[in-house]
């Protein structure tokens, strides 16, 4: 069973990815060659990928932190929540993987060990996610440099961002439910 993260992921953030792959292929067509006037599409769709992938991280640190908690007296709850989001990466930065491993092992889990021993192709995974994050970045600030100097952006590049980050929320969901099992005895969700 998923996480209410995941369900939320494969509902909502899948929802609206699926919206700009279909505003993209309004302008662009779906037929194979080059397309024109889809380069801001291109963006939009690399912006709302990363923050729909932030999105679902936050969620299900939230989520593992409520869980977690149930251990301690109800009058400690709130106050071990404060401090296990206090300063919270996911909160005030983009879903790099840094700062997704360091917002997890406040909770005490070696996060992307933990994934990468779920399949070989994670670390390729985590890899396309900070060239993911580095493009969101060069889009924001229109600095170009962070990634090579080059603006131009093409669907195949994002659809396979998105590929990877869908690939990662089914394995950060298992690594997490693992792990608060582990803890628990009995499994989150």
């Amino acid at each position: 069973m998923p996480s209410e993260s995941l369900r939320r992921w494969n509902d909502v953030g899948v929802h609206a990815l699926n919206e700009i792959e279909g505003a993209h292929e309004s302008v662009g067509g779906t037929e194979r060659g080059r397309r024109y006037a889809t380069q801001q599409i291109n963006y939009a769709y690399t912006a709302i990928l990363s923050s729909q992938f932030q999105a679902y991280c936050r969620d299900l640190h939230s989520e593992s932190i409520d869980y977690l908690v149930t251990v301690v007296p109800i009058a400690l709850q709130d106050a071990l929540k404060v401090e296990f989001l206090l300063n919270r990466t996911l909160d005030r930065g983009n879903p790099h993987p840094g700062g997704v491993g360091s917002d997890f092992k406040r909770l005490g889990v070696d996060f992307w060990n933990e994934v990468y021993v779920l399949h070989a192709s994670n670390n390729r995974r985590r890899e396309l996610l900070q060239e993911l994050i580095d493009w969101r970045n060069a889009i924001a600030h229109q600095d170009f440099k962070l990634v090579g100097g080059e603006p131009t952006l093409h669907l195949t590049r994002v659809r396979a961002w998105r590929s990877a980050v869908n690939a990662l929320t089914a394995f950060f969901d298992r690594v997490m439910r693992d792990y608060l099992r582990g803890l628990m005895g009995v499994s989150p969700w």
